[in-house]
């Protein structure tokens, strides 16, 4: 192929978005004709890879939408230490049904049993399926949505969050609320039932939920 025709299709990929394609087309050439396979072949070879980057640059874009403080994996999260935990829950959760679902999940536990571990593995396996996932702190989103308000943004910022198929917000309880903050956050998780999935993490009894928001009415 002369240089000019090699130019005129590195431009013609780069229009399409096949970033792929431009990068492995040619030593693909070069290897499948060393092996005799003919261009049917060779083309689904190369769209293959096409799909798996793309794939795989999907994932990452999701990871860092969703902000969350560290990426970590169910896999990584040693059991053994938290006999209680139903690991087969965990795993069936992981396949993001409950998503799907637009069901909500609840972790409680004192602190450093591992609850933000596997509420970032949930994140993480829900990333890996295409979602748009969001991680907050409670006392973080209760922030921001204060700032929103104050600067007259808070519808928008709310939309925001009902974007997210699945939001975590971790530590509730954690910090103590203000009203009017408590008021927000219970706003939040309104707007998003049976409209999107929320995993909250508590160190507190649910019992106790009412500390957080102040009123028994919320």
């Amino acid at each position: 192929m002369t240089e000019a025709p090699q130019i005129l299709l590195a431009h013609h990929l780069k229009v399409l978005r096949l970033p792929t394609f431009l990068r492995e087309y040619d030593k693909l050439a070069r290897q499948c004709a060393a092996e005799g396979v003919d261009h049917v072949r060779y083309l689904i070879r190369l769209t293959e890879l096409e799909l798996i980057d793309r794939e795989r640059r999907m994932v990452e874009r999701r990871i860092k939408q969703a902000k969350f403080p560290a990426v970590k994996s169910l896999d990584s999260f040693n059991y053994k230490t938290l006999p209680s935990l139903n690991k087969m829950l965990v795993v069936d959760l992981a396949r993001c049904e409950y998503v799907e679902r637009r069901e909500n999940v609840i972790a409680l536990g004192n602190s450093g049993t591992g609850k933000t571990h596997i509420a970032l593995g949930l994140g993480l396996a829900a990333c890996q399926k295409g979602l748009a996932v969001g991680f907050t702190t409670a006392a973080a989103l209760v922030h921001e949505l204060m700032e929103a308000r104050d600067e007259k943004r808070l519808l928008r910022f709310q939309k925001q969050l009902a974007n997210y198929r699945l939001l975590i917000i971790d530590e509730l309880g954690f910090v103590p609320l203000s009203k009017t903050g408590a008021e927000l956050l219970f706003e939040v998780f309104s707007q998003r039932y049976e409209r999107g999935s929320t995993i909250v993490t508590s160190n507190l009894p649910f019992d106790e939920w009412t500390e957080v928001f102040g009123s028994e009415r919320l």
